[in-house]
């Protein structure tokens, strides 16, 4: 006989899952750098959308996850030195990436224009740079 009482959900509701941080390929959670966590549209409890990647043999993941199973990763120093972005922030030594400037960045193209080539066709990308207080930076598409 059980001691434990199980409280129960109203109307049969049921606690979000998601599904746990993990390595298939290394059979661990030891090596997992987190790269993205977003709030799934529409909100689902205390699930969010987490991408990460092994350091150790550099499978990519991304599915839902509890804020409880994301949280036991991200307690461990983290084994790379990449780059976490989330809610529209990004973070780089544990802090938020402050902008530094804005640009509109040119880039070209080595494809001819129509039947003639007449010279390469340009592209504009508008950019923000970014700098995290330890002097790490990265321009990213805005």
């Amino acid at each position: 006989m059980s001691t434990v009482s199980r409280s129960g959900k109203p109307s049969g509701a049921q606690v979000p899952r998601g599904h746990r941080l993990w390595c298939t390929t290394c059979d661990t959670d030891m090596h997992l750098a987190i790269e993205t966590v977003q709030a799934l549209a529409p909100p689902k409890g205390s699930l969010v959308d987490v991408a990460y990647t092994c350091v150790e043999c550099s499978f990519f993941y991304a599915h839902p996850a509890t804020l409880s199973q994301l949280a036991l990763v991200l307690r461990r120093p983290n084994p790379g030195t990449g780059l976490l972005q989330c809610a529209g922030l990004y973070f780089h030594c544990g802090r938020p990436m402050r902008t530094v400037r804005s640009a509109v960045g040119t880039i070209f193209s080595s494809v001819p224009v129509g039947d003639s080539f007449d010279g390469f066709p340009e592209v504009s990308i508008p950019t923000r740079l970014l700098r995290c207080g330890c002097g790490f930076q990265i321009e990213i598409p805005d």
